[in-house]
C-alpha cells in the first residue's frame, strides 16, 4: 500500500492521546496495511498509529518478523484486563526513538482484549515478548513513550542527543 513516514521525538504530536475507532471498515483497512508496511520498511516489530500521525488507537506488531517472516496482527481499540504483580525487564526500543535503547520493567503477564480486523472482540493472555510490545504500542495511545518510564534525567539526556542528531541530519 503505502509506506508513511514515521515521527520522531520530541515530535508533539507523539504525546496526542488516540482516540478510539468507531467502526472497522476499509479505511482502517487500509491505515493497518499502510502502518504494517511502514513499520517493515523501518525493520520494526510493532507500530501505533499516532506514530505516523493518526492518533487512532490502532495498533500493527510482527514479533515473527526478524526471522524474516512476515505474519502481522492488528490491535484495535486494545485494552488491558488484567496485569500480574511479577515484573519483567527487557530493553526496549522505539521507532520514534531511533538508536536509542534501555530497559523498561513492566508486568510479565497481561490479559487484553482488541478488536480484530473484522471487527469481531478477540481476548488474548500474553508473557514475555508479546506482553512487553503490546504495552509498549499501548503506551503511545495515551501519548506515552518508552523513554518515560526512564529518570527525568537520562529522559532528558536522551531527548537532547536525539534533538541534536535531528538538527545535524537536517543541515
Amino acid at each position: 500500500m503505502a509506506i508513511r513516514p514515521i515521527l520522531t521525538a520530541p515530535d508533539p504530536r507523539l504525546k496526542a492521546v488516540s482516540t478510539a475507532v468507531k467502526k472497522v471498515d476499509g479505511e482502517i483497512r487500509k491505515l493497518a496495511q499502510d502502518m504494517a508496511d511502514s513499520m517493515y520498511a523501518a525493520d520494526g516489530i510493532g507500530l501505533a498509529a499516532v506514530q505516523i500521525g493518526v492518533p487512532s488507537r490502532v495498533i500493527v506488531m510482527d514479533l515473527d518478523q526478524k526471522d524474516g517472516k512476515k505474519d502481522w496482527r492488528v490491535f484495535i481499540n486494545p485494552k488491558i484486563l488484567w496485569a500480574s504483580d511479577e515484573l519483567a525487564t527487557y530493553e526496549e526500543g522505539c521507532l520514534s526513538v531511533p538508536e536509542i535503547y534501555d530497559d523498561v520493567e513492566r508486568p510479565a503477564r497481561i490479559r487484553a482484549e482488541y478488536l480484530d480486523l473484522d471487527g469481531k472482540r478477540v481476548e488474548i493472555e500474553a508473557d514475555g515478548m508479546l506482553a512487553t510490545c503490546l504495552q509498549h504500542e499501548m503506551d503511545h495511545l495515551e501519548g506515552v513513550l518508552f523513554i518515560d518510564h526512564l529518570s527525568k534525567l537520562k529522559r532528558a539526556m536522551l531527548l537532547k542527543k536525539l534533538t541534536k542528531a535531528k538538527k545535524a541530519i537536517a543541515g
